[in-house]
This record gives C-alpha cells, sequence and structure tokens, in this order.
C-alpha cells in the first residue's frame, strides 16, 4: 500500500470514527445516569440524519437551522421515551430497562422506514463537493465538518458538566444516586435531562455524517453496535475513553480494509467485532477504564 492510500484510509477512519465517537459518548452518558446500555442509541442518529434531510433537502432550511432542528427534536423524543418508557421501570431489575431500549430501538426503525420509506437519502456536503489534497491522499471538505463538529461537541460537553450546576447535578447522580436525592437534587429529571442530551448527540453525529454515508432508517444497528463498542474499548462510563475508543475503531476498521488481501473488503463492519474481542481478551476493563463513580 502506498503513503498516499495509507494516509486517505486514515482520514477517513479518523471522520467516521468521529461519528462513532459522539455515539459512544451517549451510551456513556445513559450507563452513567441509569447503569443501563441504551440499544435505541443508534436509532437517535438514524433519526438525527432522516430529519436533517427533510429539512435542508425537503423543505430548504438553512444549514445551521436544520441541523439545529434535527438535533433538538431528536433530544424531544428521547425526553418522551425516558418519560413513558424507562422512567416506570426505574425500580425494575437493569435487564429489564435494557429489553425495553430493545423493543424502542425496533418501534423506532419502524417508524422511520414508515415515513422516509426503505431508500437510502442523499444530503449536499455542508460546502460543496470540494476536496482539499493532503499528501496524495482527498480530504473532502464534508470530513473537516464532521471532525470539526464532533470536537466542538465534546468540548460543549465536558464544558457543561465542569461549568453548569445541572451538570454538576448530573455528575452527582452518576456518583450516588441516593446521596444527590437526599440533597435535593431531582434523581428522575437529571435522568431525563441525560437521556436529552444523549439523543442530541446521536443526532449531531447522524447529520453530520448523512452526506458521506447517506441517510437510511436501518443504518441505526450498524453505528449503534460500532458506537457501543467504542464505548467498551474506551471504558464503559469514560467519556473521553469513549469519545477516543469511537474513533479508534474508525480508524481501525478502514485500516484494516485498506491493508486486508483482496476480496476482504466487504468485512468492513467485522472488523470493529475483532477490536472489541480483542480489547476484551487482553484488556477487559477497557483501555482508558476508571471507577464508574467518577461519572462523565
Amino acid at each position: 500500500m502506498t503513503a498516499s492510500a495509507l494516509l486517505q484510509f486514515l482520514l477517513t477512519g479518523i471522520t467516521v470514527g468521529s461519528a462513532y465517537a459522539l455515539v459512544a459518548l451517549g451510551f456513556t452518558l445513559i450507563y452513567n445516569a441509569t447503569g443501563i446500555i441504551n440499544f435505541a442509541q443508534g436509532e437517535f442518529v438514524v433519526l438525527g440524519g432522516l430529519l436533517f434531510f427533510t429539512f435542508a433537502e425537503v423543505l430548504h432550511w438553512p444549514l445551521a437551522v436544520a441541523l439545529a432542528a434535527a438535533v433538538i427534536i431528536v433530544a424531544l423524543i428521547a425526553v418522551i421515551v425516558e418519560r413513558l418508557a424507562i422512567r416506570p421501570l426505574m425500580d425494575h431489575p437493569v435487564l429489564s430497562r435494557i429489553i425495553i431500549t430493545i423493543g424502542l430501538s425496533v418501534i423506532l426503525r419502524g417508524s422511520a422506514k414508515l415515513i422516509w420509506g426503505v431508500d437510502a437519502h442523499s444530503v449536499r456536503p455542508f460546502s460543496g463537493d470540494a476536496s482539499l489534497m493532503i499528501g496524495g491522499a482527498a480530504l473532502q471538505v464534508q470530513y473537516l465538518w464532521v471532525m470539526g463538529l464532533t470536537a466542538l461537541a465534546v468540548i460543549a460537553v465536558r464544558l457543561f458538566f465542569d461549568k453548569t450546576i445541572t451538570g454538576k447535578a448530573m455528575q452527582a447522580c452518576a456518583i450516588n444516586a441516593e446521596a444527590a436525592r437526599l440533597v435535593g437534587i431531582s434523581v428522575p429529571r437529571m435522568v431525563q435531562a441525560s437521556f436529552a442530551l444523549s439523543a442530541g448527540i446521536s443526532a449531531l453525529a447522524g447529520a453530520v455524517i448523512a452526506p458521506v454515508t447517506f441517510a437510511s432508517y436501518d443504518a441505526g444497528i450498524v453505528l449503534g453496535v460500532k458506537g457501543f463498542c467504542g464505548a467498551i474499548i474506551g471504558g464503559l462510563g469514560n467519556g473521553l475513553g469513549a469519545v477516543l475508543g469511537g474513533v479508534l475503531v474508525g480508524v481501525l476498521e478502514n485500516l484494516g480494509v485498506g491493508l486486508a488481501p483482496t476480496g476482504f473488503a466487504g468485512l468492513q463492519d467485522a472488523f470493529a467485532f475483532l477490536i472489541l474481542l480483542l480489547v476484551l481478551f487482553l484488556r477487559p476493563q477497557g483501555l482508558l477504564s476508571r471507577q464508574r463513580t467518577e461519572g462523565v
């Protein structure tokens, strides 16, 4: 493989890995707040992409308005989902709540299929089809949007938890929900806020990656599983680890396809699982694990 081809796979891997990183961060936020794995996370990504397609391509709204609307609507959907499906089961075993999220995933996927159909929808890149040449590799400007907005989202989440009362209250609930309740923090409201923030981040991932991968009702399974792999690899419950794990999954799966013998390119989706298995065998606590009580 030439150096330019290697660089091309690396840039593509960082781009898709940025989307996985946001999904992985969403998993971590929900896990820290409730102790459950939200298997409907991938569907929030899909809804973000499809809503952005509707607003930007069908209704021709301005880019910023379409992006903000998609994120806000998906966050509101998550609030409704938490209130109607998750909160009534908060006193039930964790497994029951996890199974509910699987059912929610099926419902959201079926609803998306009914509304948007089975076809994949193309979305125009934010800044046109221009590309930059770096070391012989073509870097689409949309890749910069994906990486840049991912970085901004991660920084914003970090500042939210460090600088705001709500963010600190959410961390307190993640550390010790009973103690947080005793000092007057509404744990159900913090859990609801965690769902909204997690879904909004995932919707942002779906919107910014749509011009690269298209928007399709059935993409949530793959995106959700790869984001989950990133969260596990980085250490479930560790926000920074989730982000780095998601990027690592994207980079390694693309490099794996590039370095694999001819005929193995169709196994790209399997590389994420191979990476996950290696991490579980060699370091089951994750590459950047820390105690769950530290929050995000």
